[in-house]
């Protein structure tokens, strides 16, 4: 239908001007408007010396200048390369050597040289005029580099075409089955493939977007979902732990008009899973699977009467998904013959910017191989176990170290856990389990092992249960599991 976002964002700039579009803190803008502004800042860049080919590191905003910059970018031909807002000097410095950026825009009032502010962006804008001659662009030309956001090591910069953008855009907007008349708010940091990926797929749709901060602000957050009508919205479970936390049971206002609620980006609490099902009980919940490479490859609505332990659901629009053995080659799978996931699709990623080893080590032939092991079983869902070298083989025995965390989880007294596999003479290995206490409460490792064993197979139970002052996890709430290995 489309070969580019800031195509479908044009076309509905025709054929439904008037429709709201965009939204944040301060700003609201037509379809009519907000294509008209990344006209605009077309001649801003322009004037900046961005040419065709260039590549821009942007810090991210949770706002609309920030987002039609992107699409003003795209459409000149040049490359979108977002960080995080409120990036390390040295780490942008770092993000703009590697890919030779012309402009770097930040939020900064110190900017010099290639370095641009915000607020000289917007003294620019307010002089510019709407571009009148312009390529739209095709789709298999590069629109942005998405650097991944690992804590340790180098970070891996991702390319992703224009038509990538647009399989990722369908990828979502059949998987939750978006109506046109969608009002989606998206709390979630615009620089991270997960909200960038929402926002494509509500413009792809045509419909309408309300960017938020911060779910911190938990009082413009319910202000927007009455002045906006919005009837989904879009959530890190890291986020959704602290709109739990700090609104007290609101949410459950909206369950009549709340439609669809998307997680993704880390694996979500199970106590967090409960809350949130009891208080949206007809809203579908979504958790959605994939990678930065590869995308939103595998949809599941958990909020069901009987949710499936370990379920990722079935593949989405694009995603042709595979189950391969050691040497890549597939298989049909099942819950006794099991192997690594890999998918296919218009959704994957070209590579990693200037590291061919990297590249050959997760993509061949258009197929991005995952460390995620698990099978697809008879209804066609897939079953995710785990993370090559995280899933426990006990004596022949696949264990996944989720289904461990989650059900001690729910054992009184426990804040967080995390599982892991150690060595072990007589079955190869066997489970360990780190258990981060809630405060004032008693370490009982008896207690929780009996508890484990009340639920669990008793291969599955864990041989060793030691105490720990925390649980790592990463900014938006992943386990950590190789801290604890090391």
């Amino acid at each position: 239908m489309f070969s580019s976002i800031v195509e479908a964002v044009f076309s509905h700039g025709e054929r439904t001007p008037d429709k709201l579009c965009i939204a944040d803190d301060k700003t609201s803008l037509t379809y009519a408007e907000y294509a008209d502004a990344v006209k605009r800042y077309v001649t801003v860049y322009e004037k900046l010396g961005v040419r065709r080919g260039d590549h821009v590191v942007m810090e991210a905003k949770q706002s609309t200048d920030y987002l039609a910059s992107e699409l003003a970018l795209q459409l000149m031909g040049a490359v979108f390369v977002p960080v995080e807002n409120k990036c390390a000097e040295t780490k942008i410095a770092s993000f703009a050597d590697r890919v030779k950026a012309s402009v770097v825009v930040t939020v900064k009032d110190d900017a010099e040289g290639r370095y641009v502010t915000y607020d000289r962006v917007a003294e620019l804008f307010g002089e510019a005029e709407a571009v009148r001659d312009y390529t739209l662009p095709e789709k298999d030309t590069v629109s942005e580099i998405l650097f991944s956001t690992g804590t340790t090591g180098r970070e891996k910069g991702i390319i992703l075409t224009h038509g990538n953008d647009i399989a990722l855009a369908e990828n979502v907007m059949y998987g939750v089955e978006m109506e046109k008349d969608n009002v989606e708010m998206i709390p979630s940091p615009m620089n991270h493939s997960h909200g960038l990926r929402r926002y494509y797929a509500n413009m792809y749709n045509g419909s309408t977007v309300i960017i938020l901060g911060s779910v911190m602000d938990v009082r413009r957050f319910f202000s927007n979902m009455e002045t906006y009508g919005v009837n989904s919205m879009d959530l890190v479970p890291a986020a959704l732990a602290v709109l739990l936390r700090l609104s007290k049971g609101k949410l459950a206002d909206y369950a009549d008009t709340l439609r669809y609620l998307q997680l993704g980006a880390a694996p979500l609490p199970e106590a967090d899973k409960n809350a949130v099902c009891a208080l949206l009980p007809k809203t579908r919940i979504y958790n959605f699977y994939g990678s930065t490479e590869s995308g939103c490859t595998c949809i599941y609505n958990f909020n069901v009467a009987e949710p499936k332990k370990n379920c990722i659901g079935k593949p989405t629009h694009n995603t042709r998904l595979l189950v391969v053995d050691d040497d890549r080659v597939p298989f049909e799978s099942n819950p006794e013959k099991t192997g690594a996931l890999a998918t296919a699709g218009g959704m994957n990623t070209l590579g990693y910017f200037e590291d061919e080893e990297e590249t050959s080590r997760v993509l061949a032939d258009g197929i991005v191989y995952s460390n995620d092991i698990g099978y697809v079983d008879g209804d066609g869902d897939v079953i995710l176990l785990g993370r090559r070298g995280d899933v426990i083989n006990v004596g022949g025995n696949k264990v996944s170290p989720e289904e461990i965390e989650d059900a001690a989880k729910k054992i009184d007294g426990i804040a967080d856990c995390g599982c892991i596999p150690v060595e072990d003479s007589a079955k190869g290995h066997v489970p360990k389990l780190f258990v981060e206490m809630v405060k004032g409460r008693e370490f009982d490792m008896k207690a929780i092992r009996s508890a484990l064993a009340a639920t669990l197979e008793p291969y599955k139970v864990p041989v060793y249960i030691v105490e720990i002052e925390k649980i790592p996890r990463s900014y938006n709430g992943k386990l950590l599991r190789k801290e604890l290995k090391d």
